[in-house]
């Protein structure tokens, strides 16, 4: 139904998401086992590659825009599979810097800001717009399937084989990913012509005005940036809660955290048919608010067999929602922008996104510091469900339904 040149771009996405998650926790692995890092530069690996690629992204948008995106889209797996394979081979000489390890993981950020301001918009020309949520939905479930697989079989290859083969293998993922990419037959239609008068300036601020001009996609870009990075934010801090607070193992800690995926595979899968039975404003509300209240509760957990069984119990409640939510929030986000625009748009969210992660971050690490680390996760947990006040509550006018008609349709 989507056809062949779908399945190429949705295989090239299975094989580099796979390889993301396999390769999830190789870079703080090798700064403490082979580098010997303290915390502190091991958090700084995170947060800088973040923000620096974030910052050098901003003046991206125009650029990637008036580009062919599919070549755009293999270039960025290149790179990344070039200065990722140097992490190998300079370990193998006996070589590897901590520096070198921050270099490689800004690369490899900002590599990944251009291939999603590419590929949202190759998706958009690629699929037909009836078929944009079923593509979203597909995607959705490679996501939460590689996030299931990836980390515990990565963490059992580096303890085999060990601290690089997850990087080897994902350098390797993105090789495959754009020879994916390069399949697809269907001509690409040239990209958009710059208009003259504008200054460059302007150019870099039109994916934040774009954003800024449609009421919807305003709410939606306010809930879904504080959204991630509260929940980005307390990862690092359930870690230390649920391994040294807690004392619970590291199988135990993977298992919190990978069997709940499976409802994250669910909810794509039935995100599409909830959406044609009930309507696309209904499922973004109830599962949007459904992915927020969950959180909040990680702060009181106990100790023992109960208390593992409540976390994945609320972290498989925040994943079905969240698969559920995603597909149909990434199809509104295309039909509200013009085409003409995708790429700009999608790079402002992602730098917007990437940078309120990152200083989230790094300030609740400061409020845990003060608090506690219960509190500061419950504090994130109240701020989420806050965060639901920018949902579009407020039906839309008669007039402006074209789009959510489209999704509605059966197939």
């Amino acid at each position: 139904m989507l056809g062949r040149d779908f399945a190429w771009l949705w295989r090239a996405y299975t094989v580099s998401a796979l390889g993301t998650w396999l390769a999830m926790d190789a870079f703080p692995l090798i700064a403490v086992l082979v580098l010997h890092a303290g915390p502190a530069q091991v958090s700084m690996i995170s947060a800088t590659s973040l923000t620096a690629a974030a910052l050098i992204a901003v003046p991206l948008g125009p650029w990637i825009e008036f580009q062919h995106k599919r070549r755009l889209m293999i270039r960025a797996d290149l790179v990344r599979f070039a200065v990722l394979v140097t992490v190998p081979v300079a370990y193998g000489f006996g070589a590897l810097t901590y520096v070198h390890l921050l270099v490689v993981a800004v690369v490899v950020a900002l590599a990944d800001i251009v291939f999603r301001g590419a590929s949202g918009a190759h998706l958009k020309a690629l699929v037909p717009k009836r078929h944009l949520m079923e593509a979203n939905g597909r995607f959705e479930t490679v996501q939460w399937m590689s996030t299931a697989v990836g980390p515990p079989a990565g963490g059992a290859l580096i303890g085999v084989l060990g601290p690089v083969v997850t990087v080897l293998l994902d350098a390797v993922s993105y090789v495959l990913s754009a020879l994916g990419v390069r399949k697809i037959a269907t001509p690409e239609a040239e990209p958009p012509e710059r208009t003259g008068g504008g200054s460059r300036w302007a150019e870099i601020g039109e994916g934040w005005r774009v954003v800024a001009a449609d009421r919807e996609l305003r709410l939606l870009f306010a809930n879904g940036v504080l959204t991630s990075a509260l929940i980005m934010a307390t990862a690092p801090l359930l870690t230390y809660l649920m391994l040294h607070d807690l004392g619970f193992s590291p199988l135990e800690y993977g298992l919190a955290f990978g069997v709940p995926c499976v409802g994250g595979i669910f909810g794509a899968r039935v995100s599409g048919r909830l959406v044609r039975r009930y309507g696309r404003r209904k499922v973004m509300l109830v599962f949007g608010v459904g992915r927020a209240v969950w959180l909040v509760g990680l702060a009181f957990v106990g100790t023992g067999i109960g208390a593992l069984l409540l976390v994945m119990a609320m972290e498989f409640g925040i994943i079905t929602c969240m698969g559920v939510f995603n597909p149909v929030f990434a199809t509104r986000r295309l039909e509200l922008v013009d085409s003409a625009k995708v790429a700009r748009m999608l790079t402002a969210w992602t730098v917007s996104s990437r940078t309120a992660i990152a200083v989230l971050t790094a300030l609740w690490g400061v409020l845990a510091g003060f608090v506690g680390v219960r509190a500061a996760v419950a504090v994130a947990g109240v701020l989420l469900i806050g965060a639901c006040a920018f949902l579009p509550w407020r039906r839309e006018p008669a007039g402006v339904s074209a789009a959510e008609a489209e999704v509605r349709v059966p197939g």
